[in-house]
């Protein structure tokens, strides 16, 4: 892993894959890290012949933030009466920061949750440096889509309190009330052990969920995309419900949309061979 000056910030990045191979830029989701892009997952992409970028968010991961500057009042945010640090829009461009930095004129971009956001607002105010989109589990930002089931909000908005094994386990009810069924005990704890360890910085993630609740209706602007887009949405996905994914699509001209049973806000392993397939398909309508 590296740390390389993107613009505004200095971001934490990491590649998979030839040089001068065409490149794809991952973007994870709220509090995500580069982690939760797993190596294997990158190395699937590589085989189906990309340059896999995967970065840190500022705020999160080995990234800069705002650490020191507390948490939002999210409620004073949502009811308008406090700004926020920065937009989704301060997101994405980092993500063009890390291009540039990087040498690279235009990517593929693939985005989850969060980073589907930021990776909708790439493709439709950077159209020349977008060579392909695609957005998993994530939604245009208007309020009749998309919509996460009531117990859930509460939970995602809560303050991680305690040490690191308090952490760990508020994560891990968290995986279990918005993850995939099946996926083995062990295993996420280990993920969740990872990002704590790594990098543990509520604050940030705080920053980053005032930047989604303030970032607006994309859905015209999405009209504007010309690039290739696929959409992949789970059809057990509580957190962003599915019609999120499909609003998304029906937004874009001419994107495809691919629902997945079984899959709820995450990347299950069993999922992998589909998800990789549909964004290799997607970058070949592209012309690579």
């Amino acid at each position: 892993m590296t740390r390389i000056k993107a613009g505004a910030v200095a971001l934490e990045y990491e590649e998979f894959g030839s040089p001068d191979a065409p490149p794809m830029l991952l973007i994870m989701g709220l509090g995500g890290q580069l982690i939760d892009w797993p190596v294997a997952f990158c190395q699937g992409l590589v085989a189906e012949g990309f340059r896999v970028i995967r970065y840190d968010h500022r705020d999160t991961g080995l990234s800069d933030g705002l650490d020191g500057d507390g948490a939002p009042d999210l409620a004073a945010v949502t009811a308008g009466t406090a700004e926020v640090p920065y937009g989704l829009s301060d997101l994405a461009a980092d993500a063009v920061g890390l291009l540039d930095a990087l040498g690279i004129r235009s990517a593929h971009v693939v985005g989850g949750s969060m980073g589907g956001m930021i990776a909708q607002l790439l493709a439709a105010q950077y159209s020349d440096r977008v060579r392909s989109l695609v957005s998993i589990m994530s939604t245009t930002g208007s309020p009749t889509v998309g919509r996460s089931a009531p117990e859930l909000v509460a939970a995602l908005t809560a303050s991680s309190v305690g040490g690191r094994e308090a952490v760990i386990e508020q994560a891990v009810s968290m995986f279990r009330s918005i993850g995939s069924a099946g996926v083995p005990e062990e295993e996420i704890r280990a993920v969740v052990a990872a990002r704590y360890d790594r990098a543990h910085r509520p604050d940030g993630v705080a920053r980053q969920l005032a930047a989604v609740v303030t970032a607006g209706d994309r859905t015209t602007m999405l009209a504007e995309v010309t690039a290739p887009a696929m959409v992949i949405h789970g059809e057990a996905d509580r957190l962003v419900d599915i019609s999120g994914g499909r609003a998304t699509a029906r937004a874009i001209p001419g994107a495809e949309f691919v629902s997945i049973p079984g899959m709820a806000h995450d990347l299950p392993k069993v999922a992998w061979p589909r998800i990789i397939a549909a964004i290799a398909a997607t970058a070949r309508r592209a012309g690579l």
